[in-house]
């Protein structure tokens, strides 16, 4: 059990949150919820031990192992995959080397009866009751089974891990945790950077193999599917429920109903009050009521309405023009680089209005795709556009390739043209950057706002077909709500790479799956596709080990 006894933060006089305490016990799935800037993130750390509170204190056993995933990492890159994640049993292998540094030590010792070896001789039993305590496993195996549930392939085992992006890294840090089975588990938005089915072996191990887990996540699914508990922070404090996220909105709606109504009543009971007093002030034989009345108001402590985060972008597609038919058509495409092929004769079409989505394990050929069809590439085979397509592309880093140096303002005034640039602050403002804001430089800005101001900029030209790879990393679950909307509405046709089920549920009628150097045509839902997926790729994991 890990206890979180009264902390608080301040900065610069600034209270972030105050004399907050809840209990995490072991099997607790607990999602940490609380608009940006609320301090989710700083209480993790916190309990991580990763940042000091200004009050209060954690508790936890001796014993126990808290492992950090934060969503930013700094790694070394001076090992291979592998053995960086076999790091996550070093203290086991230190354990194993001390104990028989130990004994060879007592083997050349003949001082029996000395303290010092009588010291050995306790420091070797202890460390050998901890050793032998713990279960005989093949480490190799689990490392083995962990880095393939993450999404790697046997051959990427022996690679440097500075071959990898940084997305790859992070599932090398996140292996090494879920290698660990520490008592508590802290994750900061985990699923950003892994793909669908990564994400599904993740669940699988959170909730029939992890102990005691708390996440951050803008992924509903994900946390709908793993958490039993909801903690809110906001407005300084905390409210804990014993439900997932789902269920926790439904209990929040209710809780603020009755926050309003006794907010309403006490109001109420405040102007009679006033009323009573100001009637009767002066009067003698009303003396002792009135200063008991002042008294009384003076100690009543206001009830207070939760905050709702009202800031939403406002986001609607320009009216596509019509295209042909077949605004994309790919036949026998074959993309390889040097001996390394990622798809061999593949063939799909998409036709007008279509909304399809591209799914697969990272490094199937999904981005690959998209260049391809957008001519970035050179391939094998035939990839057309159709008559009057007319292309948005909103790639995987678009919020990367901004200039940081630019203000948001600026961002947007150099793409934009015509009567656009006398409406550049109306835009700014349906997407959360109103006021001052706008005259922030693009270094500043956090995940979520660069990927918005990304998203301005590919509304500023009507297209009639999006091709969109991720366009959730970042976005907060109310943002990616209305971008689901406006993608609903979209009268063009739609190309969605992403591996937020949430967000493609409903999104799309056609699936087309990237394995093994094929991409298969799929006329199912994505719920369809992952329910079978699923169980295909538990079982082939399980084989493979």
């Amino acid at each position: 059990m890990i206890s979180v006894d009264a902390i608080a933060v301040e900065f610069s006089g600034q209270k972030l949150f105050s004399d907050v305490s809840f209990v995490i016990n072991p099997n607790d799935k607990i999602a940490l919820m609380g608009k940006n800037g609320a301090g989710k993130s700083t209480m993790m750390k916190i309990i991580a031990g990763e940042q000091k509170a200004t009050r209060g204190n954690i508790r936890c056993p001796k014993e126990a192992i808290i492992a950090y995933l934060p969503q930013h990492l700094l790694t070394e890159d001076n090992c291979t995959v592998f053995e960086e994640a076999s790091k996550a049993f070093s203290h086991i292998m230190s354990m194993k080397n001390e104990i028989e540094s130990l004994n060879k030590a007592l083997e050349t010792r003949t001082d029996y009866e000395s303290d010092e070896y009588m010291s050995i001789i306790e420091k070797v039993s202890d460390l050998g009751e901890k050793f032998y305590a713990i279960e005989d496993i093949n480490y190799d195996a689990e490392v083995e089974k962990a880095l393939k549930g993450l999404g790697f392939k046997q051959e990427d085992f022996a690679r440097l891990t500075s071959e990898f992006s940084g997305g790859w890294r992070m599932r090398i840090e996140l292996a090494k945790i879920l290698l660990q089975k520490p008592d508590l588990i802290l994750l900061d938005e985990p699923t950003n950077h892994i793909d669908i089915e990564s994400v599904i072996w993740l669940e699988d191990f959170l909730i029939n193999k992890a102990n005691a887990v708390m996440v951050i996540s803008h992924d509903k699914a994900f946390i709908d599917t793993i958490t039993n508990r909801t903690i809110e922070v906001t407005m300084g404090r905390i409210y804990d429920y014993k439900a997932n996220y789902s269920h926790y909105l439904q209990l929040r709606q209710e809780r603020r109903a009755h926050q309003i109504k006794a907010y309403q009543e006490q109001q109420k009971f405040i102007a009679d009050n006033k009323a009573f007093i100001e009637r009767f002030k002066g009067t003698y034989s009303k003396t002792n009521q009135v200063t008991s009345r002042e008294r009384m108001l003076e100690k009543l402590e206001i009830i207070e309405i939760d905050e709702i985060d009202n800031s939403s972008l406002k986001l609607r597609f320009p009216p596509a023009s019509r295209s042909g038919d077949y605004p994309i058509t790919v036949k026998d495409l074959t993309k390889k680089y040097d001996n390394h092929v990622v798809f061999k004769n593949a063939s799909l079409s998409v036709s007008r209005g279509e909304k399809v989505s591209f799914v697969g394990r990272n490094g199937e050929g999904k981005s690959t795709m998209i260049k391809a069809i957008l001519g970035e590439i050179d391939v094998e085979g035939t990839c057309e556009l159709g008559h009057n397509a007319k292309v948005g592309y909103f790639a995987q880093n678009q919020a990367a390739l901004l200039d940081p140096n630019l203000t948001i303002f600026q961002t947007v005034d150099e793409v934009a043209k015509g009567d656009v640039r006398t409406q550049i602050k109306n835009i700014l403002g349906r997407f959360m950057f109103g006021g001052d804001d706008i005259d922030k430089k693009v270094s500043v800005l956090s995940g979520g706002e660069k990927t918005r101001l990304a998203m301005v900029k590919l509304l500023l030209e009507p297209a009639n077909l999006l091709i969109l790879d991720e366009p959730t990393n970042h976005l907060d679950i109310k943002s990616k709500d209305v971008l689901k909307e406006a993608l609903l509405n979209f009268d063009g046709t739609l190309i969605l790479v992403s591996h937020d089920r949430d967000f493609l549920r409903g999104l799309s009628n056609k699936v087309f799956e990237f394995k093994d150097q094929r991409v298969i045509e799929h006329f199912e839902t994505i719920d369809d596709f992952l329910k079978r997926n699923k169980i295909e790729n538990l079982k082939e994991i399980d084989l493979k080990k």
